[in-house]
Formats: structure tokens, C-alpha cells, sequence
């Protein structure tokens, strides 16, 4: 998608109606779907993180950054993500620490970074985290510098790559929670990404699609 046809509909974006769980349950285990339904366990008060969805050019097509973290000790070991991470105290809101988060692990400076709006919240069982994600896009081309200590890979996906249906599979996989499941994923560069990660992708796919197909 050329980046300029994206800019142009920034305004559109912000005013997209969020499909919220919707979304969420077409990437989403069968076993995930009650929790999505009942999102908090009342008992375990869920640590807080933010994460930022950043579109941005390259060669003046549209891109998304995605990461794949490490390998450690770990539920979230080696999976692809946003970049983003804890809420800290000493951070304002839940934007600022996605914005924060996102420059410590990629170098992205929050000065570079437009945000466009919040989306839906999504709690995550295995790590009992509640991530707020925020949509954001920067004018200019970025170079990009990955934390070793906490990132292996940077994925930079063309949005037309993103919207394009053949990417979206169902493979099975051993979870936090099951040793074989079927899952709905996302293929990307010959990597799986499942899970929240591809939730919360579902839902910026039915914005996208939602506005760039009203507009053409």
C-alpha cells in the first residue's frame, strides 16, 4: 500500500470503530474464546503492559514492525510480538510506556511517532498480563536498532502483505495450556504468529479493511 494513500486516511482510522472482540476470536484458540468472554480472573489482578502497532514507510510502501523475542525461560519465549513491554510506575499512561518500550527495544524515539488512537485491551492468561496496544505511524523511513537482550528479529511487514488472506492458517502447536492444539495464525516470513499477538493483529486487520475498503 503506497504510504501516501495511507496518510491520507489517518483520519479515518482514528475514527474506526474498534471490533473488539470480534476481532480477537477470529485468531483465537478455542480455548482462548471463554477467557475473551470473562477476560479477568477477580483473584489474580493482572500486570499491566502497552505495545505499539507502528506503520510507517519503506521504499514508499507501508510497513509494520513486528519482533520476535528471544528464547528464555519463558511462556512468551522466541514468539513474535509488538514491540512494547511493562507499565512502569514512573510512566504516565499506557501510551507513553508503548512509546517507551518501543525505543528501548528497537530505537524508535517517541518524537518520531504519531499516535492515531488506543485499541481494545487484551488479557493474556499464560503471563496474566493486560496489554493495551496503540496504533501509531511515523512519516519517515526508520532504521531501526534492536535491544540483543531482548529482541532476535525485526519483521518489517508490507501492509499489503498483511491484508492479503493467504497469510491467515490453522497449524497445531504445543501451548502453555495444551501439548497439541489447532490454531488460527498468521504465516509471516515463514513465521508463525499465534496467540495474542495474532488477536490483536486480527483486530487492526478489520480496521484496515474496514476503512480502505469503504474509501476504494
Amino acid at each position: 500500500m503506497d504510504f501516501q494513500y495511507f496518510l491520507e486516511h489517518v483520519a479515518y482510522l482514528a475514527e474506526a470503530q474498534l471490533p473488539a472482540m470480534k476481532a480477537h476470536a477470529i485468531m483465537a484458540p478455542i480455548e482462548r474464546l471463554e477467557t475473551l468472554q470473562n477476560p479477568i480472573n477477580v483473584i489474580n489482578t493482572p500486570r499491566t503492559a502497552a505495545v505499539l502497532m507502528l506503520l510507517y514507510p519503506k521504499k514508499g510502501e507501508t510497513h509494520l514492525v513486528l519482533i520476535v523475542r528471544n528464547a528464555y525461560e519463558g511462556v512468551h519465549s522466541a514468539q513474535v510480538a509488538f514491540p512494547g513491554g511493562k507499565y512502569e510506575d514512573t510512566d504516565s499512561d499506557f501510551a507513553y510506556t508503548a512509546l517507551r518500550e518501543t525505543q528501548e527495544e528497537v530505537g524508535v524515539n517517541p518524537q518520531e511517532v504519531e499516535l492515531i488512537k488506543p485499541f481494545t485491551p487484551m488479557y493474556i492468561p499464560p503471563s496474566n498480563f493486560m496489554v493495551h496496544p496503540f496504533l501509531g505511524f511515523a512519516k519517515q523511513e526508520l532504521r531501526f536498532v534492536p535491544d540483543p537482550s531482548e529482541v532476535a528479529r525485526i519483521i518489517e511487514l508490507p501492509l499489503a502483505v498483511f491484508l492479503d488472506e493467504s497469510i491467515v492458517i490453522e497449524t497445531r502447536l504445543a501451548t502453555s495450556y495444551a501439548k497439541e492444539i489447532s490454531v488460527p495464525a498468521f504465516n509471516i516470513e515463514e513465521t508463525i504468529v499465534w496467540g495474542a499477538t495474532a488477536m490483536m493483529l486480527s483486530e487492526l486487520k478489520e480496521v484496515l479493511k474496514s476503512v480502505f475498503e469503504y474509501k476504494t
